[in-house]
């Protein structure tokens, strides 16, 4: 039997390969379209898949929560969130979006301890920080001077720090089905809302790169969901590291970039700060986690997007 000590990271890891391939399509696209239009299009997939996945329950019964203000905000500050580090692309490299990015692990920490009230030991603490010097080896950020442009990926740090702090309280009462049809339904009326004044022709092939788009989007927030029923948001924070591996790999493949040694040493240092993290859960249980609820676990699987 698989420990449940391995589900939490593992889906973790796996989200962020999805978030990052996501990403770097979505630089691609942004060059010809609008932030509001490829939003748009992509809750307008995202919707669609939902339905059909919840589509053995009635959609109404489905939406139900206890927490409706909760889930609101959360799906809703997702769908901000999104679309600030989609147009970061737009004015900055991949890498360096990335980099500013990285900041909101750190922040998690901080906000699962003041509003979770989760235990936040010095060994967590000291892996998200050793996971963040390794982001900056990788990345080795050295902008000139702080223009505009820089507060768009910083700005969606912050959001998206608070928006992982939220799905964990969701994840406490609410089943995931709950959670991505109201991330699909809230995120749909905002871009809705928004997108049709920035519509632009989109090629054939446009259009298959924004179903690639949603389908990572889907399996990314479907694996975020199910990680945060496995373990507290701090203790996972080490592993939303392994974004940048996957980014370095996203470069290859979409651009051409080839990690350099002080890659290969950060990605070292990120997996190696993970890797202290899960065995101090295993040898120090309370340094980890209380042990979630999990709820609907017995129900079918559901694969979604944010």
């Amino acid at each position: 039997m698989i420990p449940r000590a391995f589900w939490g990271p593992s889906l973790m890891v796996l989200a962020m390969a999805c978030f990052a391939s996501m990403d770097a399509a979505s630089k691609w696209m942004i060059r010809d379209h609008s932030t509001a239009q490829l939003m748009w299009i992509r809750y307008g997939f995202y919707c669609f898949f939902v339905f059909i996945l919840v589509r053995k329950q009635a959609v109404g019964a489905a939406m139900r929560t206890r927490r409706a203000w909760l889930q609101g905000s959360r799906a809703l500050l997702a769908t901000v969130e999104a679309a600030a580090f989609v147009l970061a692309f737009r004015y900055l490299p991949l890498a360096d979006a990335h980099a500013l990015g990285s900041a909101s692990p750190l922040i998690v920490v901080a906000l699962a301890g003041w509003i979770l009230g989760e235990k936040v030991g010095w060994h967590r603490a000291a892996a998200v920080g050793a996971g963040f010097a390794g982001v900056l080896v990788i990345i080795r950020p050295g902008f000139s001077e702080l223009s505009w442009p820089l507060l768009i990926p910083l700005t969606a740090a912050f959001m998206w720090a608070l928006y992982q702090v939220m799905l964990r309280m969701c994840a406490r009462t609410d089943h995931s089905d709950t959670t991505l049809l109201w991330s699909s339904v809230v995120g749909l009326v905002a871009t809705t809302i928004v997108g049709p004044f920035y519509w632009t022709p989109m090629a054939a092939i446009d259009w298959v790169w924004m179903l690639v788009i949603s389908i990572l989007g889907a399996v990314a927030h479907l694996a975020l969901t199910k990680a945060m029923q496995f373990g507290n948001a701090s203790a996972l924070q080490p592993y939303s590291y392994t974004l940048l591996i996957w980014v370095a790999v996203m470069g290859i493949v979409f651009y051409g970039d080839f990690p350099d040694g002080w890659t290969l040493l950060g990605a070292a240092i990120i997996v190696a700060s993970g890797l202290y993290t899960w065995h101090r859960d295993r040898v120090d249980p309370s340094d980890a986690q209380e042990q979630p609820r999990l709820h609907g676990s017995s129900a079918h699987v559901v694969r979604s997007s944010r």
